[in-house]
């Protein structure tokens, strides 16, 4: 199958994702069926020849930062577009005044959004819970990989950060329930190795069916130093399956439409493209989480 193929299938599957009433369907690994003649001219404009291999130009992932499709609304079914700035505000009234941030470089609902009410988090006192919702077939949670990489080389002690899959549908329950059984085997460190085959070498890791996923997802831990007995093991454990409940809740909690999605102690949530950019994300995490810690 020739690579361009591969990439515009990916291509709708993402853009289809991010509508929980689309989700996609299971594709079979060796083969991905061409896209209908009722692709949009936006999803194919999406498509690309490769896979990157570097991080994309920032300012182009400002303005496309995230797996998303169709018009989003609000609960009311108003657009986004138009009702987001007036919400934004109403929800930063409602914060109380102790976790109102001085105005700054940083705007609500320009650059972040809070969360409103506020969520629980899951880290020791002092700390702050910074919390990634992402799939592993985004192209742009691919582009960030490399600026969460570094950043997390560098960042404050007391930042704990986390990662979730989102749990649209079947297929991204089939990735988020590799990436939790990875977890379980103490080999985070496949995570990049996950996105590269996804993305470089045109495996989605994903089936048609339940038991030919495993087998794939069996064949990448075999590959990289996993016994097939321990990933069996782990891959229906306890842990894993608590874990898959709880990423369930939280992408219906945080109301997630779109991914790489970021939370700043169940407080503040922002992306890409209100940042503008990927470096300046997490400058403004850095600057959420220190106003955070301070309190």
């Amino acid at each position: 199958m020739n690579r361009t193929l591969f990439f515009a299938a990916l291509a709708v599957l993402g853009l289809a994702a991010c509508e929980r009433s689309e989700t996609p369907t299971q594709p079979g690994a060796e083969t991905v069926s061409q896209p209908s003649a009722e692709t949009t001219e936006s999803q194919r404009e999406a498509v690309t020849d490769t896979a990157p291999a570097a991080p994309q130009d920032e300012s182009d992932a400002a303005t496309q930062s995230q797996e998303s499709a169709g018009e989003e609304t609000t609960d009311t079914g108003e657009p986004i577009g138009q009702a987001g700035s007036s919400a934004s505000l109403e929800r930063l009234a409602a914060l109380p005044a102790a976790q109102q941030l001085p105005s700054g470089r940083w705007k609500a609902g320009v650059h972040y959004e809070p969360i409103v009410p506020a969520q629980p988090t899951n880290v020791a006192p002092g700390k702050v819970e910074v919390t990634e919702v992402f799939w592993y077939a985004c192209s742009h949670c691919y582009a960030l990989e490399p600026y969460i990489a570094s950043w997390q080389k560098n960042k404050p002690e007391y930042i704990e950060f986390v990662r979730v899959p989102v749990m649209w549908g079947p297929v991204h329950r089939a990735h988020a329930r590799l990436f939790y059984t990875l977890e379980a085997l103490g080999r985070s460190d496949l995570h990049p190795k996950v996105f590269e085959t996804i993305h470089q070498r045109r495996n989605m890791l994903v089936a048609n069916d339940e038991e030919r996923t495993l087998q794939l997802q069996l064949e990448f831990a075999k590959n990289n130093g996993i016994e097939p007995e321990e990933f069996r093991k782990a891959y229906q454990s306890f842990s894993v399956n608590s874990n898959l409940q709880r990423a369930e809740q939280l992408t219906k909690r945080y109301r997630v439409e779109g991914v790489p999605f970021i939370v700043v102690n169940g407080k503040y949530s922002t992306d890409v493209g209100m940042a503008g950019g990927q470096s300046n994300l997490l400058e403004l995490v850095n600057d959420l989480a220190a106003a955070e810690q301070r309190r």
